[in-house]
């Protein structure tokens, strides 16, 4: 699995991106830099990481949206190449057009740093084929604009048509406002696109894939990746 990791000014989540699928796939990404105009030759998966480009200024992952690579990023994802956007990448998905919605300011009006457990709405995709559905995982989050919203008809076909990944849970998987951290429209954390390419999550699944930190949840997802590859090869 060749992979490329998008960095832009403020980004700080990439480092341990690379170091994540190094360890699942044995290959280290590529490293992009935001004013680059092109993607590494024979490139399978682009993530957009973590972090605070351009420290969240205007709206998060708006400056970001308009860089030169995301031209690039949005002719791979329109072939459709594998785009997995997390937290900051997840807001830059959604200001590009990559995915429908928006990321507002946590209902409680405050960062959030902790675990917090996603149910897998679904195990037939690229992204989640190394979980089992209704599986509930454990994995960190650390943002301050990761409430989902979007507008009536939009939410109809996310849900109608299946494409709500993860969402926020207890810990025996049920859907509780108490366990809404940041107060999500249907406790959604995590969606695709139509095609089903472009997957946006604000959780953190590349900081659970080693047993030293604790726990390996977020494995599955990049295991997932590598065994679709192999399958597609």
């Amino acid at each position: 699995m060749k992979s490329a990791v998008i960095v832009f000014p403020g980004i700080n989540r990439e480092r341990d991106m690379a170091r994540a699928l190094k360890l699942t796939s044995g290959r280290a990404p590529a490293m992009v830099w935001h004013a680059e105009t092109q993607l590494p030759a024979g490139t399978d998966l682009v993530v957009l990481p973590g972090g605070f480009s351009y420290g969240d200024y205007l709206r998060c992952g708006a400056i970001a949206a308009r860089a030169p690579i995301m031209d690039a990023v949005r002719a791979f994802a329109a072939k459709g190449g594998l785009v997995l956007a997390i937290c900051n990448g997840f807001q830059i998905a959604c200001e590009s057009g990559l995915l429908p919605g928006a990321l507002l300011r946590n209902a409680q009006l405050r960062f959030i740093c902790r675990d917090v457990y996603l149910r897998v709405e679904r195990s037939d995709n690229a992204f989640t084929r190394g979980y089992n559905a209704g599986q509930v995982i454990r994995v960190p989050i650390a943002h301050g604009e990761g409430n989902y919203i979007a507008d009536g008809p939009t939410m109809a076909r996310l849900e109608g048509e299946g494409r709500v990944i993860f969402r926020y849970a207890s810990p025996d998987g049920m859907i509780d406002p108490d366990w809404n951290h940041n107060g999500a429209m249907n406790a959604i954390a995590g969606i695709i696109n139509e095609r089903g390419n472009v997957l946006g999550m604000m959780p953190h699944p590349e900081n659970h894939v080693e047993a030293s930190m604790g726990r390996t949840d977020g494995r599955g997802l990049f295991a997932g990746l590598v065994d679709h590859f192999k399958l597609a090869a």
